[in-house]
């Protein structure tokens, strides 16, 4: 007969329970992994205890939807260029998968048109990597050039939403 696991306190495992009792400064640490916003992660932290994962989620969101301009910059500032994930960053190194392996022409490709992105918006190309080939990105990267500033913003929002809930995910489960 197999060993049931061990309760947890927190419908959402121990990872939900870690986060919910954590201190303030470990809390800061679990969240940063999230996100770098620091608004993002006093209004998530704030809301604690979560009863269950869609309530960590929702917070996650409402936090996303009330990020200022700055909070945005320094959201986005913490992530990595779309092809070029950073060295000894397994986060993301794992969701930019999709890059590894990548036709030597496309990963130039990429780097240019996140050169023109960069330049047109003043901010990183976000997408949620997760999932994608390189060539799937370019493809959204140049037809996103296409935005202007605000509605790119609100698409960087919006992909940052799907990053932030897919870390949340494996926060939790550790």
């Amino acid at each position: 007969m197999a060993d049931l696991p061990e309760p947890t306190d927190s419908p959402g495992g121990p990872g939900l329970a870690r986060l919910n009792a954590a201190d303030p400064a470990d809390t800061v640490k679990l969240l940063g992994e999230v996100c770098a916003s620091r608004g993002w992660i006093d209004a998530v932290a704030a809301r604690r205890p979560y009863r269950d994962l869609d309530e960590l989620y929702a917070a996650s969101d409402l936090a996303m939807s009330g990020l200022t301009s700055p909070d945005l910059d320094e959201a986005m500032a913490g992530h990595a260029v779309i092809g070029r994930p950073r060295a000894n960053d397994e986060q993301s190194e794992r969701e930019q998968a999709g890059v590894r392996g990548a036709d030597d022409g496309v990963l130039t490709e990429l780097a240019d048109a996140n050169q023109e992105y960069f330049d047109r918006f003043g901010h990183v190309f976000l997408i949620c990597a997760t999932g994608r080939g390189a060539a799937e990105m370019l493809d959204a990267l140049r037809v996103r050039l296409g935005n202007d500033a605000a509605t790119e913003r609100e698409n960087a929002r919006e992909e940052l939403r799907k990053i932030n809930r897919i870390r949340l995910e494996k926060l939790v489960q550790a």
